[in-house]
């Protein structure tokens, strides 16, 4: 990198990038990009975190790279500096305080402060893009929108108005700014791109949310610690790291190498993959649905109807390797005891599938608190049970027992893990431990995932979190379910958002099986698209035997012996 100084800034070129670090205010200008306002606020419980006087910049080489100290001084912290760390390829800003507090919410690329000239106020960094790409699937679906539209990378969300936006829970952890406008929903612009990911593992995810607030021009990154996060002494934030990428799904793909290369993510997937795992996968929730009637499509999850529709299967060459016996076999989602009503001998069920060669995978309810003792869970400030307190050696014990009993006794497979959306959130809930946010998510998964393995190494683990961080927790990543419109309030294909999805998981997790899924669907001529696409994308997943649940219209014998013809190609 060449390095040029005058009496007002620093010229950095790297070869890559073109930079401008102001030496009289706390900003940098990244050529065509991005005007960067260097504040941040490291807001505590007890107060909002402003600055009140910027000094000048230090700059230190070493070893090809350029790291500009910004001092500022601040009224909740001992000190505060934010760091610009410049290497050919990146540029990385990040904050540091030294003091004591509990960390609420922290913005970078911006902040409040009453600055040298007397201007006050909340300051944001200028962003020169159209569009900005989120690697979330979201409501309406807008793969690429404008560069003044929000978005949230989260791993707390449902199907409530302002939150549907945690189908992946969490996602990779890294927008892409792009200079043309896309042209459609899913539609993706072509390059150059300028990503910006967040550099931290698992311990410094002890966030809920990562949002991209953007106003009037201007845009900052704020994360939401929600007040279980502590300081003592000092903290330093995750890093937000910008780089150019052809396309963003090169952004997701230096977003994984760069956790890699600073040890913040594993390589690759924990254990050997076994064969079975990658056989064509039937999951009972599509079917069940298009059978409800006036009825709740939980209360079909029966032996007697599972039966029945992988018979009609067969009778079509439709044979799954793989089938996922979905919501609700089980009396309570906390505890997971099977409800003998629905399936009176699983046990034998189970041992009969695997004589036709056949797995099973049960279904399971993340953080659900259904069953458990209120000793077990997070709890809110009415002491009432919230989620399942992964933190807690008495459920973590539990786990260990269903798995013994689900994995052992029954025989069952493994699981498709859902709802890791629903992740606990509020700064007044209660833990036994003191982990939170995506952290806490991880411990949760990795309970699961190490107890199932004990029992039978070979247990598959379906989860919906295409974040690097968590290969080590998942064996094959689930795209979760299908949505409908534009913001325009136009379909959006099936196919077309299986694709943009496909595209993310394999650029975050790429030694990992993809489960494609296939729920809802709007027509029989999207779920027909849909499967078709499947086999080339992943692990292929049927939902529907009989009809499709939104349209109402009859699946065919032809229609099944098509997909029986894909599964084998």
């Amino acid at each position: 990198m060449r390095i040029t100084t005058t009496a007002t800034a620093h010229y950095v070129d790297s070869g890559h990038y073109r930079l401008t670090v102001s030496r009289t205010d706390a900003s940098a200008e990244l050529e065509g990009w991005l005007s960067v306002n260097l504040l941040a606020s490291v807001n505590t419980r007890g107060g909002r975190d402003e600055t009140y006087e910027t000094l000048p910049p230090v700059l230190a080489e070493r070893d090809g790279v350029a790291v500009f100290d910004f001092p500022q001084r601040t009224t909740e912290w001992q000190s505060k500096t934010v760091r610009l760390t410049c290497t050919p390829e990146t540029i990385a800003v990040e904050v540091r305080v030294e003091g004591d507090g509990v960390l609420s919410d922290v913005t970078l690329l911006g902040g409040r402060a009453v600055l040298n000239t007397r201007a006050a106020g909340t300051f944001r960094s200028g962003v020169h893009a159209r569009g900005v790409f989120s690697p979330t699937p979201a409501h309406p679906v807008n793969v690429v929108r404008p560069v003044s539209a929000p978005v949230a990378l989260t791993v707390v969300g449902d199907a409530s108005p302002g939150r549907l936006h945690a189908v992946f829970s969490p996602p990779p952890l890294v927008l892409a700014f792009c200079k043309d406008a896309p042209a459609g929903p899913t539609a993706v612009p072509d390059g150059p791109w300028l990503g910006a990911s967040v550099r931290a593992g698992i311990a410094g995810l002890t966030f809920t949310e990562l949002t991209y607030e953007p106003l009037d021009g201007g845009a900052l990154l704020r994360f939401d610690y929600e007040g279980h996060t502590e300081v003592r002494g000092s903290w330093t934030s995750p890093a937000v790291v910008f780089r150019f990428a052809s396309s963003p799904w090169e952004a997701i793909t230096h977003h994984r190498a760069d956790l890699v290369e600073h040890g913040l993510a594993p390589q690759g997937p924990a254990g050997e993959r076994a064969a079975w795992w990658s056989e064509p996968i039937f999951c009972g929730w599509g079917a069940q649905c298009a059978r409800a009637d006036g009825v709740s499509p939980v209360t079909l999850s029966r032996q007697d109807l599972y039966d029945e529709w992988l018979g009609r299967l067969e009778e079509h060459g439709v044979v799954p390797g793989t089938i996922v016996i979905d919501d609700r076999w089980q009396l309570t989602y906390g505890d997971l005891e099977t409800d003998e009503e629905k399936w009176p001998d699983l046990r034998a069920w189970i041992a009969a599938r695997h004589a036709r060669g056949q797995r099973v995978l049960l279904w399971w309810r993340a953080w659900s608190a259904d069953g458990l003792p209120v000793e077990e869970c997070v709890t809110d400030a009415g002491g009432r049970a919230v989620a399942a307190d992964p933190s807690n050696p008495a459920y973590r014990q539990r786990v260990r027992a269903i798995m013994e009993r689900l994995l052992g006794e029954l025989d069952a497979d493994g699981f498709k893990i859902d709802f890791t959306q629903w992740s606990p959130s509020g700064s007044h809930l209660k833990t036994y431990g003191s982990t939170w946010g995506i952290a806490l998510l991880h411990e949760l998964l990795a309970t699961m995932y190490d107890a199932a393995k004990q029992v039978k190494p070979d247990a598959l683990m379906i989860t919906h979190t295409p974040h690097p961080a968590f290969a080590d927790v998942s064996d094959m990543i689930r795209l979760n379910d299908v949505l409908e419109v534009d913001a325009a309030g136009d379909p959006v294909p099936a196919v077309d958002q299986l694709r943009y999805r496909h595209a993310v998981a394999a650029a975050a997790m790429p030694d990992h099986l993809i489960d494609t899924d296939q729920w809802p669907m709007p027509s029989r001529a999207d779920w027909l698209a849909y499967a078709e696409a499947q086999p080339g994308l992943g692990v292929p997943a049927l939902y529907y035997v009989e009809s499709i649940d939104n349209s109402r219209e009859p699946i065919t014998g032809d229609d099944l012996r098509r997909i029986a013809a894909w599964w084998r190609r």
